[in-house]
Formats: C-alpha cells, sequence, structure tokens
C-alpha cells in the first residue's frame, strides 16, 4: 500500500528527480513557459506552486526557502518581485498545464506549463506584412531595363 507516499518517481533517483525539478522550476520562473512531459508537468504543478505561495509570504524565511530548492538568487529575486505580486489577490492555481500534443521521438505526451495569467499579460503581436516579392519575369524585365 502506499500510504501517504506521495509524488511520482518519474524513473529516476531522488537526488536524480530532486535536480529535475529545480532546473524545471527555474526555467518556469525565467521563461513562465515551458513544454515538458505531462509526468513532469503534473509534478513541477506541485513545486512551482509551493515557490509562488512562498513568495506571496515574502519575508526573510519565505526568501530562504524558496533558495534552499531553486539555488539561484536571480530567479528568487525574480519570484519575489515579479510574479508573486501578480498572484496576490489568488488562493491558488498559479499554473495552467495544456496539454500539446505527443514527441515526435518516442510519442511521449507533450504539455505546456505556464502561469495562470500569462496569456492575459502577453499582448496579442499582429502579423508584419511583408512586400510582395517581384515575380520571375518582373526582375528579368527590371534587370534589363536598369
Amino acid at each position: 500500500m502506499r500510504h501517504l507516499n506521495q509524488g511520482r518517481k518519474l524513473n529516476r533517483t531522488s537526488a536524480h528527480r530532486k535536480a529535475l525539478l529545480r532546473n524545471l522550476v527555474l526555467a518556469l520562473v525565467k521563461h513562465e513557459r515551458i513544454k515538458t512531459t505531462d509526468a513532469k508537468a503534473k509534478e513541477l504543478r506541485r513545486c512551482a506552486e509551493r515557490m509562488v505561495t512562498l513568495g506571496k509570504r515574502g519575508d526573510l524565511a519565505a526568501r530562504r526557502q524558496a533558495f534552499a530548492l531553486m539555488q539561484s538568487r536571480e530567479a528568487v529575486k525574480r519570484l519575489f518581485d515579479e510574479i508573486a505580486p501578480r498572484f496576490k489577490e489568488r488562493n491558488g492555481g498559479y499554473t495552467r498545464i495544456v496539454k500539446f500534443g505527443f514527441r515526435r521521438g518516442d510519442a511521449a505526451p507533450l504539455s505546456i506549463v505556464e502561469f495562470s495569467d500569462h496569456s492575459e499579460r502577453s499582448t496579442p503581436q499582429k502579423p508584419r506584412k511583408k512586400a510582395p516579392r517581384p515575380r520571375n519575369n518582373e526582375r528579368q524585365s527590371a534587370a534589363a531595363a536598369g
């Protein structure tokens, strides 16, 4: 029976699993949107939501706890100064997992993990229109004339 045994092992040793989750959290804090497998995304959600909760607390002890996991001063600073204040009014649900498809090499199911307010914050960019390219016969006539 698996009473009180939470989390996925992800077919890794405990040290490798810890390093993997650290790297995933760092990438999420840095880029605010990452693509990974479903199982890793579901495990990442647990760690990332805890980090945002620590960021919302904002005290020195919370900073030290966040640094113990992430081990990056820049990431902790960004988490506490930029990311956590955006979720001040929200109680949980800071991340979103969107199914993305399957990886080409081994058909592993992929997901996109992003902070919940990511799509609301990003402004949609208009597609830039390119100038129409002259066709072959137009290029030849222009070259002959010039």
